[in-house]
C-alpha cells in the first residue's frame, strides 16, 4: 500500500504546484475588519504582519506598523482565521455508487480522489481539517505537509476503532464466502471485543502514524447494518480506548447517535461527541460536568435525509436510518446550544460534497446557533478541541493562517460561502479576483 502512495505522490508532485506562491519575509495584509475570535467580534481596520509562516503583529488601522514587506490590500473583506473542519472524509465522496467501490477501487484510487478533495477544502477556507476515520488520510497529510499537493493541515485518525458488526467493522454487509476468507478483523483492522483488543487497536493507530483516535461508539447512519443508534462499546472498553490514547498524547472523538452510546462515551472520557443525534437532558449534564465538546455534524444529517428520498441512492438497509436520524441532528445542536454544551465545528464532509463545508454555518445558524459563536466553533474552539494553541485567533505567534470574504459574516452567516482569500502558513493559496 506504501508503495502506491509513494507512487501517487510522485506523480502529483509533477502535476500540481505546492502553491501559488511563496510570499516574501513580511506581508501585510490590509483588512477592513477582522473577526475577534476571542471576543466573537468584528472589529475594524487592522493590519496583518505575516513573517515567516506566523503572525508577527496585528496593528488596528491602515498604517500604524513599523514592517515593511508586500501589501495585499483586502480593505474591502473581513479578515478571519483559517476555518478548521473537525470531521471530514478526505478520501471519499457519497454517491450511489459508493457501498460497491470499496470492493472494485484500489487504495491509489482513493488516494488520487483525496487530492481533489483537500485542494477544494482549502480554497474553501479551511485551512485545517480533523479526518476521522480513512486509512489514505495519513498519507495525504504528509503528501501535504512535504509540499507534495496542496490541501488543508491535517490531523488523522486513520482506521476507526469499531465492535464487530459495529459502524465501521469493515467486512460489514460481505457474504459468508468472502468473510470465511478474509477472516475476522481484529484489533489490527480496528475491530475490538475486550478491554485488551481496545488497548492494542490504539496502539496499532500509534504504530500507522495517527493523530487522534476515532470509536464508533454507537451504530452508523451509511454503514451496511440494521441499527443506527444501539451502543457498541461498553463504558470499559471506552475508557481503556480513551487511557491508551492518553499514554500517546492522542484525543479520542466518538461518533454516537443513540442515547445510551453517547452517555457511555461520554463516562468513558472522549473529548468529542460527533453527530449525537438523541441527546438527552441526561447526556447533556454529563457533557458540560466533564467538558465533553459536540460537534454536531447537521450538513451530513441535512444531506442523507434528502438522498434518502432518492430510489437506489442508499442500500435499503441504509435508507430509513438516514431517513429517520438524518432529520433529527439539526433539532439536537440547537437544544444542545441552548443547554450551554460546547460546541465546535464539523461537517462530516465526505458524505457530502468537499468544498461546500461552510454551509454548515448556515445549518448552525437556522437551529438557533448565534453567527458569532458558529465562527468562534470553526476557529477557537476547534482549536480547543484538538489541543492545539498555534491557531484559530489572529494574534501575534500564531499560524498565519488567514482567510478573508466580503461583508460582515457576523451579520450575514451566508457570507462565509464566498472565502476569495486563503493563506496557510503564511503562504497565499487564493487572491480575490481585481
Amino acid at each position: 500500500m506504501r508503495t502506491h502512495f509513494a507512487l501517487a505522490a510522485s506523480l502529483l508532485a509533477a502535476a500540481i504546484p505546492p502553491a501559488a506562491r511563496a510570499e516574501p519575509a513580511d506581508t501585510l495584509l490590509q483588512c477592513g475588519r477582522v473577526f475577534d475570535a476571542r471576543a466573537g467580534k468584528v472589529l475594524g481596520p487592522h493590519v496583518v504582519v505575516v513573517r515567516d509562516g506566523r503572525i508577527a503583529e496585528v496593528r488596528p488601522g491602515t498604517a500604524g506598523t513599523d514592517a515593511t514587506g508586500q501589501r495585499i490590500d483586502l480593505s474591502d473583506r473581513t479578515c478571519l482565521p483559517g476555518f478548521t473542519d473537525l470531521h471530514v472524509h478526505m478520501a471519499s465522496q457519497s454517491s450511489p455508487q459508493s457501498y460497491s467501490e470499496g470492493f472494485r477501487l484500489d487504495p491509489v484510487d482513493f488516494a488520487y480522489r483525496s487530492v481533489g478533495f483537500a485542494d477544494r477544502t482549502l480554497m474553501a477556507g479551511f485551512t485545517s481539517v480533523r479526518d476521522l476515520g480513512g486509512e489514505v488520510a495519513p498519507h495525504l497529510r504528509d503528501a501535504i505537509q512535504q509540499g507534495l499537493v496542496r490541501g488543508p493541515r491535517i490531523f488523522a485518525a486513520g482506521k476507526s476503532i469499531a465492535t464487530t458488526g459495529g459502524h465501521a467493522d469493515p467486512t460489514n454487509g460481505w457474504n459468508d464466502a468472502l468473510s470465511h476468507l478474509v477472516g475476522p478483523p481484529g484489533p489490527t483492522e480496528g475491530v475490538i471485543n475486550s478491554i485488551d483488543d481496545a488497548r492494542q487497536a490504539v496502539r496499532q493507530r500509534y504504530k500507522e502514524g495517527s493523530d487522534v483516535i476515532k470509536i464508533t461508539a454507537t451504530g452508523g447512519v451509511l454503514s451496511y447494518a440494521r441499527s443506527g443508534d444501539a451502543p457498541q462499546f461498553t463504558v470499559e472498553e471506552v475508557r481503556a480506548i480513551v487511557d491508551t490514547a492518553r499514554d500517546y498524547g492522542f484525543r479520542v472523538a466518538a461518533h454516537a447517535h443513540g442515547e445510551e452510546g453517547i452517555y457511555r462515551a461520554v463516562q468513558g472520557g472522549v473529548t468529542s461527541i460527533e453527530h449525537g443525534t438523541y441527546m438527552s437532558d441526561r447526556v447533556m449534564r454529563a457533557m458540560k460536568e466533564k467538558g465533553t465538546w459536540y460537534v454536531p455534524t447537521i450538513y451530513a444529517g441535512r444531506f442523507v435525509a434528502d438522498k434518502a428520498k432518492i430510489d437506489g441512492y442508499f442500500p435499503e438497509v441504509v435508507r430509513p436510518k438516514a431517513a429517520r436520524i438524518g432529520a433529527l441532528i439539526q433539532a439536537t445542536a440547537g437544544k444542545a446550544y441552548r443547554n450551554g454544551v460546547k460546541i465546535a465545528f464539523g461537517t462530516d464532509m465526505g458524505v457530502g460534497p468537499h468544498g461546500d463545508n461552510a454551509r454548515e454555518f448556515l445549518y448552525m445558524v437556522e437551529a438557533g446557533i448565534p453567527a458569532a459563536y458558529a465562527l468562534q466553533a470553526a476557529t477557537l474552539h476547534a482549536a480547543e478541541v484538538l489541543g492545539v494553541d498555534d491557531q484559530g485567533v489572529l494574534e501575534a505567534g500564531k499560524r498565519a493562517d488567514v482567510i478573508a470574504l466580503p461583508g460582515d459574516p457576523v451579520a450575514d452567516i451566508g457570507n462565509t460561502m464566498k472565502v476569495d482569500f486563503v493563506m496557510k502558513d503564511g503562504v497565499v493559496y487564493r487572491e480575490p479576483a481585481r
